[in-house]
């Protein structure tokens, strides 16, 4: 079963690679050409900026939350 799941595997991996030959041609497009239109990145941006904050709270919340080991009497079980 394992060699199967290995070659199934595989088989998928060399399928995409077919099916994107002739497009994905390492070394032939520079970064800026790769990169999205300026007014998407803008869009990012400014999705992401309001965000960052609130993870970054957030995550810090939750670290401070369980900041401490749990002892026997407080546990459930």
């Amino acid at each position: 079963p394992y060699l199967y799941a290995v070659g199934l595997f595989l088989v998928g991996y060399v399928g995409l690679a077919i099916s994107l030959w002739p497009y994905i041609v390492p070394f032939e497009m520079i970064p800026a050409e790769a990169a999205a239109a300026d007014n998407a990145l803008a869009l990012l941006l400014w999705g992401a900026l309001p965000m960052l904050p609130i993870i970054l709270g957030y995550t810090a919340y939750v670290y401070w939350l369980f900041r401490a080991k749990v002892t026997d009497e407080a546990s459930y079980h």
